[in-house]
């Protein structure tokens, strides 16, 4: 099997906390892979270690082939990244800040210009083109972020939550976007508390819990061992939530 990201007994530490214990992603190329798990597991952090924002406490890492310690600024060439915080420039506009991203990866100018255009008017953000990203609304951004991370064409997306906090309609956009991604044989890695959304694209699903890989599996395998079972009724199983035992609160009307 070919794989965008392997590991091998990722970990990282702050103090002795073990943020990520020692695991073991396989994610197929050509495949929306969604990373599950419930707050604090270690999705982000596992995302910034991918990403080379953080650097791992031990395990190895192959992002698309490639050692990142040996190989790094290959990679960034062919890695796009939504991170959690999104990191937009708030006094640039849309416009602006596309064409600042392009120069970075080393873009002409017509390319930039072409494909800002297209993916400005795919996410209907061309009428607040040349607004600063100040001005922008929550989902704005998010559309925004997406754009940034795709106009390099990178062969691999990391996106950290990005269905958090927006419409249907932006919803509909980011995912119209990521499905003709990945059907050109691109990669996602997802994080995403909203598992509806996630058991309608993904097709491989990895869950951590308290730094812990507990399932990897493609879609398919993973419904063929719960006959029945929706996404997240299997994922409160895995992270031994599907029977919380919790106050009932009869005071409460």
């Amino acid at each position: 099997m070919n794989l965008a990201i392997e590991t091998h007994g990722l970990t990282r530490y702050f103090g002795e906390l073990a943020a990520v214990d020692g695991i073991d992603l396989a994610v197929p190329l050509g495949t929306l892979y969604g990373f599950l798990g419930p707050n604090g597991a270690g999705k982000s952090t596992t995302i910034k270690c991918l990403t080379g924002l953080l650097r791992p406490s031990g395990g190895t890492i192959r992002i698309l082939g490639l050692d990142p310690a040996a190989d790094n600024i290959a990679i960034k060439r062919q890695v796009g990244v939504i991170p959690e915080e999104q990191a937009l420039f708030e006094r640039l506009t849309a416009v602006e800040t596309l064409s600042f991203v392009g120069q970075v990866y080393g873009l002409d100018r017509a390319t930039i210009q072409t494909r800002a255009s297209e993916l400005l008017d795919l996410l209907e953000l061309s009428p607040a083109a040349n607004k600063l990203v100040a001005d922008y609304s929550h989902g704005m951004r998010k559309k925004l972020a997406l754009a940034v991370a795709v106009l390099p064409a990178p062969k691999l997306l990391f996106l950290d939550e990005p269905f958090e906090g927006i419409d249907a309609i932006a919803s509909r956009q980011i995912k119209e976007l990521l499905h003709h991604f990945v059907g050109r044989g691109g990669t996602v890695f997802l994080t995403s508390h909203i598992l509806e959304i996630v058991e309608r694209l993904a097709d491989h699903i990895g869950v951590i819990h308290h730094g812990k890989l507990v399932a990897q599996e493609s879609m398919a395998g993973l419904r063929s061992g719960a006959v029945g079972k929706t996404l997240e009724e299997i994922f409160l199983s895995l992270v031994g939530a599907d029977h919380p035992d919790k106050p009932a609160l009869d005071w409460l009307a």
